[in-house]
């Protein structure tokens, strides 16, 4: 049952944004192909990459890290590429880069895709200093030391960059700290990463890893007061982040991504789902210190991990992306679409070539490749910054999935204007299913579906077949007495675009 006259809080479209961090090959043979590359690029960026973004309507892009976040000193990555200096990118591979990709190839890059730039600072290894002067090279117009050495470097004006990340995974690769030592080093950063000119930061603080409520709460003590005043912004920082990966196994031994078992395909989707109890714990630790909402949890690394490709360096992270990955997006999209009100921005890991990409480009022929998880991000389009409407599930079925129960149909649904989006994943591997949209409030003048399945789990797009996951009209939708019926394949992913009035 659906109200569609009671819209909720506004869904980001930045719960819709990407991480590309210099790992594998998602920066260097995704993104950048170098200016003497063969194939059709800009200024060394690769052409179809970034018009298969731009369909996506990217809102942000993460970079550099990540754990390389935390290793990454940003000076070396200005100035001509002849002269910069190597580095070791020990975290992903023990490979060494010329760092011909740096701050202004990536800001060349957000350009190009029209997305906000999300820049994760160097707290672990860094200085107060070099990240204060990183931010004064990025986004000062005047006659600064750093406004000038950009200048210098061929940029006149500044740039635009709301989103400033205060470290990585301070808890593990980005420093090995307690939450208490990062509070106060995130307050230090925060105060030192300024505004200058019109140029606002939101300054995100490296939160939790999965369910360590311990961290969370240590992040929020460590704001000025929360409670007094709904208008005054909260300070020194904006934002506090969670990462969460999904996997059917263990750490060691996170299971392939193709190949699976139907008790594999079960007990991913089961852990995809615990998203939602993850965001309302978090969610309920933030709410005892900031009553108005003012903190955002930002979700800037989720996705699948599995065990790396066969015949791949293990430090790249290169997998395949079946229509398993696309149902685990969809769940936690829908979950993101419901904790609207405190989720204000989620970043997939990764864009290209690396982990639940939505990009997979063929280093010996060249080809592109979309996922099916670039699909149900090109489905969900229409929920950019639209109103969350609830969605009341009845008479959904459940499995029990090691001690847990998985409801079987996953929604979520969204208004904006005249139209509605509502969004449908039937995560039973064997049943179709037939869902009754009870539709209040207003009158539905038009509907137009499509579905994202195929015959099997483990499906995935190849260059051989770029199209063997791919989502097509869906004519499985009938009126209703109560609004419409939905016929729901096992396995799929169904979205249904409503016309009102």
């Amino acid at each position: 049952m659906i109200d569609l006259d009671l819209p909720g809080a506004t869904i980001s479209r930045h719960v819709y944004g990407h991480f590309a961090e210099h790992l594998g090959r998602c920066v260097y043979g995704g993104f950048w192909v170098g200016e003497d590359s063969p194939l059709p690029h800009v200024r060394g960026i690769r052409s179809d990459v970034v018009a298969a973004l731009r369909a996506l309507q990217v809102p942000n892009l993460r970079w550099p890290g990540g754990c390389f976040a935390d290793d990454y000193h940003w000076r070396d990555g200005i100035g001509p590429r002849d002269q910069r200096p190597r580095m070791v990118n020990s975290h992903w591979g023990d490979v060494v880069e010329d760092n011909a990709f740096g701050t202004h190839e990536f800001m060349d890059l957000c350009e190009m895709l029209g997305a906000d730039p999300y820049v994760s600072g160097n707290i672990g290894s860094g200085s107060v200093a070099e990240m204060s002067d990183w931010v004064e090279y990025l986004t000062r117009a005047d006659e600064s030391p750093m406004a000038a050495l950009r200048r210098a470097n061929g940029r006149d004006e500044p740039w635009r960059v709301p989103f400033w990340g205060l470290g990585n995974e301070a808890w593990g690769c980005g420093g090995n700290l307690r939450a208490e030592q990062f509070a106060s080093l995130a307050r230090q950063y925060a105060t030192y990463s300024r505004n200058h000119g019109g140029n606002a930061l939101y300054r995100i603080a490296a939160g939790a890893n999965e369910s360590d409520l311990h961290w969370t709460e240590t992040l929020m003590r460590s704001f000025d007061d929360l409670a007094a005043d709904p208008a005054e912004p909260a300070r020194p920082f904006q934002a506090v982040s969670l990462h969460y990966y999904t996997m059917s196994g263990s750490w060691g031994d996170k299971g392939d991504a193709t190949g699976f078992s139907t008790d594999e395909w079960y007990t991913t989707m089961a852990r995809a789902h615990r998203i939602e109890e993850l965001l309302t714990r978090h969610s309920t630790v933030m709410d005892r210190y900031d009553p108005h909402r003012k903190v955002g949890l930002v979700v800037d690394e989720w996705g699948t991990w599995w065990n790396v490709e066969k015949g791949t360096n293990p430090g790249f992270l290169y997998q395949q992306n079946t229509l398993r990955d696309a149902l685990v997006a969809s769940v936690h999209l829908d979950a993101f679409h419901r904790h609207a009100e405190r989720v204000v921005m989620a970043n997939i890991a990764q864009t290209v070539n690396v982990l639940q990409a939505m990009i997979l480009t063929d280093p010996d022929t060249g080809a592109l490749v979309l996922t099916p998880t670039y699909h149900v991000f090109a489905m969900n389009t229409g929920h950019h910054d639209a109103a969350a409407l609830a969605v009341h599930l009845r008479g959904v079925e459940t499995r029990t999935v090691d001690g847990t129960e998985l409801p079987l149909v996953s929604a979520s649904a969204s208004v904006k204007g005249d139209t509605a989006l509502v969004s449908l994943s039937n995560l039973d591997a064997d049943s179709d299913r037939t869902v009754v949209l009870d539709l209040r409030g207003r009158d539905v003048v038009g509907h137009e579906a499509r579905v994202l399945t195929a015959p099997a789990l483990d499906a995935h797009n190849t260059p051989g077949r770029l199209d063997a996951v791919a989502p097509t009209a869906h004519d499985g939708v009938r009126p209703h007495p109560r609004g419409l019926e939905i016929d729901l394949p096992a396995h799929a992913y169904v979205t249904v675009r409503l016309g009102l009035r």
